[in-house]
């Protein structure tokens, strides 16, 4: 019998014969010399190397996303079955964003810090995918997140903090927010303090995407899709 995979990407590998399902989240307002930008695309290179088939979607945040209003609001919180087409409208965005995640094995999402926290595009993002009743819900024992069976890495990079000290309010709201919606196998991969020490954080980014990626090999054993 085939050894149990130790985590949700290497289960994702193992268990089907479609390719592996990558969503890219870019989070930088920068579209070039964009630090999340090349190291989500250098693993993003380095899961594919590994998974010998992906399909990859990408969803750049520069190119604008809505913010939630009181349209908005009204219009999620109407049972799905009475909302006005207009209703329905208001929310094609956020439908469109949710579904690409629950299309994803695995989501990439390119953090950089401005001001202490996640860029305000990023910010918006969370928002629209985060749906009472389709992406958690909630229950007797409180909150259930509904994207199971996913696994998300956060790539971060900051000019002068350092990431997870206790001014780095980017890195855990992500952490919490993925895991709020059923996400809890994170990796996150740092680039830090570039301001400082750009050559030495960029190689230990660097490394970390070749271990990660490494680790997500699916047994000798099992269907590479």
């Amino acid at each position: 019998m085939p050894a149990k995979p130790d985590n949700e990407l290497e289960s994702n590998m193992s268990n089907t014969d479609r390719p592996l399902r990558i969503l890219e989240i870019s989070g930088s307002g920068r579209r070039t010399n964009s630090v999340t930008r090349e190291l989500s695309a250098d693993l993003i290179s380095a899961l594919e190397q590994q998974a010998g088939d992906v399909q990859i979607k990408h969803r750049d945040l520069s190119d604008g996303i809505p913010l939630v209003d009181e349209a908005w609001i009204t219009a999620n919180f109407t049972p799905a079955e009475e909302r006005s087409a207009e209703q329905q409208q208001v929310l094609a965005k956020s439908d469109e964003l949710v579904a690409e995640l629950q299309h994803a094995d695995v989501i990439v999402i390119g953090a950089p810090i401005y001001n202490f926290g996640v860029p305000a595009a990023l910010k918006a993002w969370v928002d629209m995918i985060a749906r009472a009743r389709v992406t958690f819900r909630y229950t007797e024992n409180g909150p259930e997140g509904l994207l199971l069976g996913k696994k998300a890495y956060v790539v971060v990079a900051s000019g002068g903090i350092a990431v997870d000290s206790e001014v780095d309010f980017a890195t855990p709201y992500l952490r919490l927010a993925l895991r709020f919606l059923g996400v809890t196998d994170v990796e996150v991969i740092v680039a830090e303090q570039l301001n400082i020490a750009a050559e030495q954080s960029l190689h230990n980014a660097r490394q970390k995407i070749s271990v990660v990626a490494s680790a997500a090999q699916a047994p000798a054993s099992a269907v590479i899709h």
